[in-house]
């Protein structure tokens, strides 16, 4: 029984381990922090009364201070400024920024009213920019940086990350390009099956004036998703005057750290680095071991023995055709009509394996195998042992860094004041939308509420149901059909586990039942009682031709076994101890 219950959790498990699958695709990482957030629009109205959702769509507005929003539902790129300039170092036939850009509601879940910037040109650069509303600087205040996107073919190589372009006075967003200063790039890029989320800030090096690309530790979560559902999703960043950011997707933290602990390379220099004059002395040792130099080769060490040897008690095989080849010209091959011997040389016929050596154990020449020398030792080397002059793995000494600063606020960056895309792409139909750059969370969430929220209730709302969804998880992880199988083999497994051997204990105890009280019928009665008087008369002829007289006692016990039959004839059916000694009684000799 015990058994049969651990069958029964192994069941449970595999159901539960089926369920969870399809939920993890739904949750990333079991560590990723969900912020909260209301999803209640007031502008959103459900009609429950019908099978399809129907939503009322309002553009977002700001419900806080901002520095800069976008929804593109004008229909046209108000404030948007297309770049004429050219990529440098590149090939000139692919140089110039002339990748097409439209305004457009999504391919799929759409909501009327709702238009976004699309990315529609393939292999070709891309580069448009706007001017904030105003500058932010970084003093006091956070910095939020949000905006959707929705890989609506999907994506092979390319990015759909945003740009913060740095303040100064000659920023012209006509000649925005890739070496356009900017402070702070953030949003998804993919390329191959390399999946990333970029933040990237340029810092400005004080003792040199150099800027420098500080890059974030690459988030813990699979976002291969987030690139192929064909959903929209939510790209935000947070800076905090702090010193501390923080990456979300969908409103879920998929990365956290510090300005100062967490970027590559990091902000503060080392306080020491390696002498880059110091050099090695020729006589530092590094070598932890060494041959002894005290070992000797022993006398019988022969160098010369081969690994492998003959067989000499190798026997050839019986049947072995020594005067046959392996392969034979083919007998049926014919000289093609157009071969030209002076051009393309003697024909030969196409060798076939020998049909003789089909049944025999080999044909030509026979040799004797190889087998391992067990006197092979190969070459001779000392011992390694220790060494004794050992002085570790050299390195340089450690100098003050001449360019070393510490600077405790990175988070105090070059001051921004425009906002640009600069992509390229092998996939087109990159979906933009809602950007929103401000400094206060609950503006950012209900900005997103009323635009990402209500896209992703009608996508919800569209999606396929579990079927699809299982074959959908299949498809990324292939092992999810053995758990497939195995839940629908499960019932049966347990239907056989828990009821034929129930089953079967039954019918033993039913037939142990029926042995033990089954009623006896008159008819059987006399027939047991005939049996018993034969075998009594039986025993009492075979006691008189040995003795020659039956004693006075069988008699006296023959005629009480024959009163106690009578009874039972009286009395049939109303108990089993007579009959069982009525069955078991014998005659018993003097």
């Amino acid at each position: 029984m015990q058994v049969q219950w651990d069958w029964l959790y192994l069941g449970v498990l595999l159901i539960s381990s089926v369920t969870a699958e399809i939920h993890d695709e739904e949750i990333q990482d079991a560590d990723v922090e969900v912020e909260d957030f209301d999803t209640n629009s007031q502008e959103t109205d459900i009609d429950k009364g019908r099978s399809s959702l129907e939503v009322m769509y309002k553009t977002p507005e700001p419900t806080g201070e901002v520095y800069f929003t976008e929804t593109f539902d004008d229909g046209v790129l108000t404030g948007w400024i297309l770049s004429k300039t050219k990529k440098e170092d590149t090939d000139e036939n692919i140089a110039k920024y002339d990748g097409r850009w439209e305004v457009e509601e999504l391919k799929e879940n759409t909501v009327p009213g709702d238009r976004g910037l699309v990315l529609k040109s393939i292999a070709r650069h891309h580069a448009v920019s706007a001017v904030l509303t105003k500058p932010f600087i970084f003093d006091t205040k956070p910095l939020i940086v949000q905006y959707e996107v929705n890989f609506q073919d999907g994506i092979d190589c390319g990015g759909a990350y945003v740009k913060l372009l740095s303040s100064s006075d000659d920023l012209d967003l006509e000649y925005f390009f890739d070496k356009t200063p900017y402070t702070i790039m953030f949003g998804p890029d993919k390329c191959g099956e390399d999946y990333k989320l970029h933040f990237i800030f340029r810092y400005k090096n004080p003792k040199t004036g150099d800027y420098e690309e500080k890059h974030a530790k690459r988030p813990d979560v699979d976002l291969k998703k987030f690139y192929s559902d064909k959903r929209t999703h939510l790209y935000t960043l947070v800076l905090t005057p702090d010193d501390t950011f923080e990456m979300l997707i969908d409103q879920s933290v998929v990365s956290k750290g510090s300005l100062l602990e967490d970027m590559v390379p990091p902000v503060n220099p080392p306080k020491e680095i390696e002498d880059p004059n110091d050099k090695k002395p020729d006589d530092w040792d590094e070598r932890a071991k060494i041959p002894d130099p005290n070992a000797v080769k022993p006398d019988d060490w022969d160098e010369d023995e081969p690994s492998k040897i003959e067989d000499h008690d190798a026997v050839k095989p019986e049947g072995w055709l020594d005067d046959e080849l392996q392969y034979i010209p083919d007998p049926s091959a014919e000289k093609p009509e157009d071969w030209d011997e002076e051009m393309d040389g003697e024909w030969e016929a196409p060798q076939i394996p020998n049909p003789k050596c089909e049944t025999a154990p080999g044909c030509g020449e026979w040799v004797r195998p190889m087998m391992t020398n067990p006197n092979y030792k190969g070459k001779w080397k000392p011992p390694m042992i220790d060494n004794p002059n050992y002085q570790g793995i050299w390195s340089p000494q450690k100098i003050p860094n001449p360019d070393y600063f510490e600077d405790l606020h990175p988070f105090e960056m070059t001051a921004v004041s425009a906002i640009g895309l600069e992509l390229w792409s092998m996939t087109p139909d990159i979906y933009f939308d809602n950007f929103i750059i401000c400094s206060e969370k609950e503006v950012a969430d209900r900005w997103a509420a009323d635009g990402w929220g209500l896209k992703k209730l009608v996508a919800s709302a569209n999606e396929p149901g579990m079927f699809s969804q299982l074959l959908t998880a299949a498809e990324d992880r292939p092992w999810l059909w053995v758990l497939y199988i195995l839940t629908l083999a499960l019932p049966v497994g347990l239907g056989v586990l828990f009821c034929w051997p129930t089953k079967k204990i039954e019918e033993d105890i039913d037939y142990k039942k029926m042995d033990a009280s089954k009623p006896v019928t008159k008819g059987e009665l006399e027939q047991e009682r005939g049996e018993i008087n034969d075998e009594a008369e039986l025993e009492e002829e075979k006691d008189i031709a040995v003795e020659g007289k039956l004693s006075k006692q069988a008699v006296l016990n023959q005629n009480h076994l024959l009163f106690q039959m009578k009874e039972a004839d009286e009395s049939i059916g109303c108990g089993d101890g007579l009959m069982k000694s009525v069955r078991k009684r014998r005659v018993r000799k003097d």
